[in-house]
Formats: structure tokens, sequence, C-alpha cells
């Protein structure tokens, strides 16, 4: 079996989750689907050193652009860049994660 050359953790800095969870915590509150598992990874990311699956980011991306989608009619503007601008943090983060890991052998 050979080894992922992706990454299956990441390490976020501590501000970005702390965003992210209080942006997840409103998203608990709508009731979106999927926030669970994300919203308590975020709760506990500071005993980790704010390290996460891949996996949950991703799904704490995707509910947070779903929770700015559901409130964009009734939320502040600044309210609601501040959550897709958390959610887009997120995504690149993922999309960094995915990049496989740079060779020490040339081509």
């Amino acid at each position: 079996m050979t080894s992922s050359p992706f990454q299956r953790t990441i390490a976020l800095p501590a501000p970005v989750c702390e965003q992210a969870a209080q942006h997840l915590e409103q998203a608990a509150h709508r009731a979106i689907d999927g926030v669970a598992i994300p919203l308590k990874a975020f709760r506990t990311a500071a005993d980790n050193d704010f390290t996460l699956p891949v996996s949950v980011v991703e799904q704490a991306a995707a509910c947070l652009l779903v929770l700015a989608t559901e409130t964009a009619q009734t939320v502040r503007p600044s309210a609601l860049r501040a959550t897709i601008s958390v959610a887009l943090r997120l995504r690149d983060a993922v999309q960094l994660a995915h990049q496989p890991a740079l060779s020490s052998r040339f081509w």
C-alpha cells in the first residue's frame, strides 16, 4: 500500500478557527445540515493545536457557504462578507492540502 501524497490534516491559524467556530454556531442555530461534526471539531481545535482533518475543514466551508446563502437577505453586508471570507479561507486551505507535496526527485 502506498501512502497518499496529500495532507490528511490542516493546521489553521487560531483566529480563523475561532471565527469559523462562531459562524458554525450560527449555522447550528439555523439547523444547517452537516454542521454538527465541524462545529464540534472547531470548538476543540485549540486542544489539537488548531489541526483539523481536511474533510472536516471542507465540510465547515460548505456549511458556511450555505449559511451565507440562507442569510444573505437578512444580515448586514459586513456580517455576510465575514461569513463568506471565513468560508473562502477554509476552502483555500483545503485546496492547498489537495495539492501533492513537492518531491525531492527531479524529473
